[in-house]
């Protein structure tokens, strides 16, 4: 059996319960070398085999695999945030198939969430945008021309764009190019949840500028939209004291105002 784990966005801690418990009782351990945090590797037992993929091809990853399922190990393969956010999950799970190999999936915290958590963001903030966009420029890899950066930033929703820290002034471009004026806010975050983390504030068309100030061309999300800095929303409707919900029934006038809160 194999199981893909996130590994979190960077902080050792961010792994899920789950995860951890998963490396603490592994025989094998391939881990994304190039991005995970190697202190995770700290939750593996004695004698655990370690092995990084980053200097692996998608052969040696699955024949080390098969060679472990051969031998009866338990097998983690870590991935990055969560394994199903740019993971390259699935060509090893249908080898994995191909061979009768079992395997599950333990979920992690992508860096989007450890974005937004480093800049104390919601990034759903009610009538301003519900909708959270992930995507990516094409680089290295193409990137389907119906996921066109200009495509989604018509939408106006909050956009989070992984690796793309390298293209950020064709960034700018594009996102203004699909409807973005250019003073919506946005903001780069440098190694999400890692000790040396780094948060920017800025404006789409100021991206490459503020990057450049600190060096910034890889390891970066960056998010875009008006809920990075929401200058007039609404409140939630769960818990406003005249929305009726399965668990409270709505205040009645009289009852809002006795409690101070009436119109």
């Amino acid at each position: 059996m194999v199981s893909f784990v996130g590994a979190g966005c960077g902080a050792a801690d961010l792994i899920t319960v789950r995860g951890m418990r998963l490396l603490q009782e592994a025989d094998l351990v391939i881990y994304a070398g190039s991005l995970v945090n190697p202190e995770l590797l700290s939750y593996t037992k004695k004698g655990c085999e370690c092995l990084n993929s980053a200097y692996m091809t998608l052969d040696e990853v699955i024949d080390a695999l098969q060679k472990g399922e051969e031998e009866g190990k338990k097998m983690v393969r870590l991935h990055t945030g969560d394994p199903s956010i740019y993971g390259a999950i699935r060509e090893q799970m249908d080898r994995l198939e191909e061979l009768g190999i079992g395997y599950e999936t333990c979920p992690g915290v992508t860096a989007c969430f450890g974005a937004a958590a480093a800049l104390n963001l919601e990034l759903t903030v009610p009538e301003v945008s519900q909708s959270l966009i992930i995507t990516r420029m094409a680089g290295r890899t193409p990137v389907p021309e119906k996921e066109s950066i200009e495509s989604f930033a018509s939408h106006h929703a909050t956009m989070a764009v992984y690796l793309s820290a390298g293209h950020l002034k064709e960034l700018s471009k594009r996102l203004m190019a699909g409807g973005y004026s250019e003073d919506t806010p946005a903001a780069i975050v440098y190694k999400a949840t890692w000790p040396e983390q780094l948060c920017l504030k800025c404006t789409v068309s100021t991206l490459d500028e503020e990057a450049e100030k600190y060096g910034i061309k890889k390891t970066a999300v960056v998010l875009v939209g008006d809920a990075i800095s929401p200058s007039d929303y609404a409140l939630s409707c769960l818990y406003a004291p005249d929305f009726e919900t399965e668990y409270r029934k709505k205040k009645t006038e009289e009852a809002l105002a006795l409690d101070g809160r009436g119109k």
